[in-house]
């Protein structure tokens, strides 16, 4: 067994914590596999059910992770999350299922981590992880495990993990390729070193607007519960200093290294002396319920409702639906000129600059960057639709799918 020295856990040597609980006779069927490991047994399995672990997201990570560290006897689970379940998450996140359509997300997990193993605290936070309350909810944990879909509250998630002295277990997913590793140990570097500063709004597209092979969430969760239980235990060689990538495509695993920068504002330096709020660089959506707005928030910016008007009225001006073409045959907006965002930059000398253009995506994240690039292009005419195709199926049209 390998020994590790980590901020905020005693894994030097393989004995259980001095008020380490013990096993009743129902957990020792439960965790046989695990007691006749060498390097776990009866002190590991009792370290692991003293063991306090936080999961930052109970969605495609969320899901494998928290699913397994129950199932391997961590004692206590947080969850924190404050979406419901989407019939669109069921593709990936199998935490929660149709029954629990609608459901917080919180409870759904929760009740099916307990369904798997009663012997197991989860403990729930249907909030938003803010800099207000962040450092209370983890406070009282041995792990963080980043699950967040999101750079905003990933580079809060990090800032706590190093401020707090937690190891944080990091993974990240898109389309077909995911990232994991081990950040914030007390020798290692944290998320800062490898990414200074968080991308501008909408730089970085999200699994929503992306995509997401479902069963890579699972594959990379999967490796950030065996990193977390390999820290509770104290065993092998964790990825604190390695950031794995993951190629599901050509199914090629390989990791590079990521060394500490001591002149990191969060583990170098430590300037970052507190917790700040990154929603305004990130782009997170508020967590307000969804109000419909009949003006524009900006003058670039239209609503649904205003654009049905313009159709209604036959003005004349262009619609450009920004998405993918398979995001096309899903659900669309008649009349819209499909130009996918990737090649909208060579298409613009094809746009008229005195014409009116009102373009589109699914969210409004990816049309407010094709905004931004006709604007710099000299067009004073576009304008952003607000919320995208989702909320034209919200305010306008239900029939229009939802994805």
């Amino acid at each position: 067994m390998g020994s590790a020295t980590l901020a905020g856990i005693d894994a030097t040597q393989h004995t259980p914590q001095a008020n380490a609980p013990e096993l009743n006779s129902d957990e020792i069927l439960r965790y046989a596999r695990h007691l006749l490991l060498p390097d776990v047994g009866l002190d590991g399995q009792r370290r692991l059910k003293g063991s306090r672990v936080l999961l930052i997201g109970a969605g495609g990570l969320g899901s494998p992770t928290s699913l397994y560290l129950a199932a391997a006897g961590v004692g206590t689970i947080g969850l924190v999350d404050f979406d419901v379940v989407d019939a669109s998450n069921l593709q990936r996140q199998i935490v929660h299922g149709t029954s629990t359509l609608g459901h917080r997300k919180v409870d759904s997990a929760r009740d099916r981590l307990r369904d798997l193993n009663p012997h197991v605290h989860v403990e729930t936070y249907d909030a938003p992880f803010r800099a207000t309350n962040a450092e209370e909810i983890a406070r009282d944990y041995d792990v963080i495990v980043d699950g967040t879909d999101n750079f905003g509250t990933r580079y809060l998630t990090n800032d706590v993990s190093v401020l707090l002295g937690k190891p944080n277990v990091y993974g990240s997913i898109f389309r077909f390729e995911g990232q994991a590793s081990v950040f914030a140990t007390a020798d290692g570097p944290c998320y800062r070193c490898l990414f200074p500063v968080p991308p501008p709004p909408g730089m970085v597209p999200s699994c929503a607007e992306g995509g997401v092979l479902g069963v890579l969430p699972g594959l990379i969760g999967t490796i950030q519960a065996t990193e977390t239980i390999k820290l509770l235990l104290g065993l092998g060689t964790s990825l604190a200093g390695r950031l794995l990538l993951v190629n599901t495509l050509d199914m090629q695993f390989r990791t590079v290294k990521v060394q500490k920068d001591p002149a990191c504002p969060a583990c170098g330096t430590r300037t970052i002396t507190h917790l700040e709020e990154y929603e305004e660089y990130c782009g997170i959506p508020g967590t307000e319920p969804h109000v419909t707005i009949e003006a524009p928030l900006h003058p670039d910016e239209i609503t649904p409702v205003e654009l049905a008007e313009k159709l209604k009225r036959h003005d004349d001006f262009d619609l450009i639906d920004v998405r993918e073409p398979q995001e096309l045959a899903i659900a669309s907006i008649p009349g819209a000129r499909l130009i996918p965002l990737g090649s909208f930059q060579a298409a613009i000398p094809s746009l008229n600059p005195e014409r009116e253009i009102v373009v589109m995506c699914r969210s409004g994240a990816r049309s407010g960057q094709a905004v931004a690039a006709l604007e710099r292009a000299g067009f004073k005419r576009a304008r952003n639709l607000v919320g995208g195709i989702l909320r034209w199926s919200d305010d306008v049209d239900p029939t229009v799918v939802k994805y």
